[in-house]
């Protein structure tokens, strides 16, 4: 009777062996595909359809796959790939932060300095394809109008209209006459709604100028002048203004700097051809026998192995003129008789 039972015991095991031969597991399918159900074992035959996870979509099929009587799976290209949002747009002031715009994306939104973001400040893209919130925006911080400062005046860099101004927008300081401006001459509505510090408008005046040797002034009032007043200045004679035409009163109360008259040059050659105002004159055409500051004149000098002139250029600076060394003056007989042989008028260098 045992033996009988173990017999059959053996027989049930080996048609049990056999049947599971011919059945297919279930399958190992990629992390983006899904399949129904929980069913462990499948007969030759049956088909098992195939789907995309929530936010993935299908780029390929078949979207079945069949349990062969080999017991293995039909070959399948099914994918399915990440949903793709649509581009979020450009954010106007601001910066936005992401590496791809594909489902589970998320976007991070920055303003500039000076703006305010309004809206949330970051956004996921949705099983749907769509962004979980929309396009923030950046704001401008916003000031009042700029102080203006007593005795004084401002110039905006745009049109303002109403009594609000916005992040960036300028103004220029200017006092009115005699009041000089102390602080910037700029003023700027910042990042934090207020506008940089406003400069003063003070009442600033000047001595009486003085007089400069040699010269004269436009006026001669014994007073107070007040702040950006002017006073023009000349010299006698043939003494040349050296500096600035006119000095004016500065905010510090002090005039600047005054110009001086400088002494003409005596041209101490007797007998010579020179070069003066671009003309080449003999020296006893030159009256008065002097020039003024700053001009120039050249004389000749003699190249004795080349055997040819050369002009050399000297200048007249506050009554001082020096004769270049290689200068020779002719003698008389020379400069009368054979003035043809000076420097001056044989082959030039």
């Amino acid at each position: 009777m045992e033996r009988t039972l173990s017999l059959t015991l053996l027989a049930l095991f080996v048609v049990s062996t056999a049947a599971q031969d011919n059945v297919c597991f279930r399958p190992q399918l990629s992390d983006n595909i899904e399949m129904e159900g929980l069913q462990r074992y499948f007969n030759p035959g049956a088909e098992l359809a195939l789907s995309c996870k929530h936010g993935y979509t299908p780029i390929s099929g078949p979207r079945t796959i069949v349990c062969a009587a080999s017991g293995e799976w039909t070959k399948t290209k099914y994918k399915c790939i990440p949903k793709r949002c649509p581009h979020p747009g450009d954010l106007s002031h601001g910066d936005m932060y992401y590496e791809d715009n594909v489902y589970q994306s998320t976007i991070n939104y920055t303003c500039y300095e000076g703006y305010t973001l309004t809206g949330d400040t970051s956004s996921v893209c949705l099983a749907n394809g769509t962004w979980s919130t929309p396009l923030p925006q950046c704001t401008a911080v916003t000031c009042g109008l700029a102080p203006i400062p007593q005795n004084g005046m401002i110039i905006y860099d745009m049109k303002i209209t109403g009594n609000i101004t916005e992040f960036g927008v300028g103004v220029l300081y200017k006092c009115r006459p005699p009041f000089a401006l102390f602080g910037e001459a700029r003023g700027e509505c910042t990042a934090s709604g207020d506008w940089t510090e406003t400069p003063e408008c003070r009442m600033v005046s000047c001595p009486p100028p003085e007089n400069i040797d040699r010269g004269y002034m436009s006026i001669n009032d014994q007073r107070d002048f007040d702040f950006m007043e002017k006073v023009n200045y000349g010299c006698h004679g043939d003494y040349v203004l050296d500096g600035s035409l006119e000095i004016v009163c500065q905010k510090n109360g002090n005039w600047s700097e005054k110009p001086s008259c400088k002494a003409p040059c005596s041209v101490d050659i007797q007998r010579a051809r020179i070069i003066h105002k671009g003309q080449r004159i003999w020296i006893k055409s030159l009256s008065p026998k002097r020039i003024l500051h700053r001009e120039i004149i050249s004389v000749f000098c003699m190249d004795k192995i080349g055997k040819c002139g050369y002009a050399v250029p000297t200048q007249c600076i506050d009554g001082k003129l020096k004769i270049p060394d290689c200068f020779e003056e002719p003698r008389q007989i020379d400069y009368s008789m054979r003035s043809t042989s000076l420097p001056s008028e044989i082959r030039q260098c």
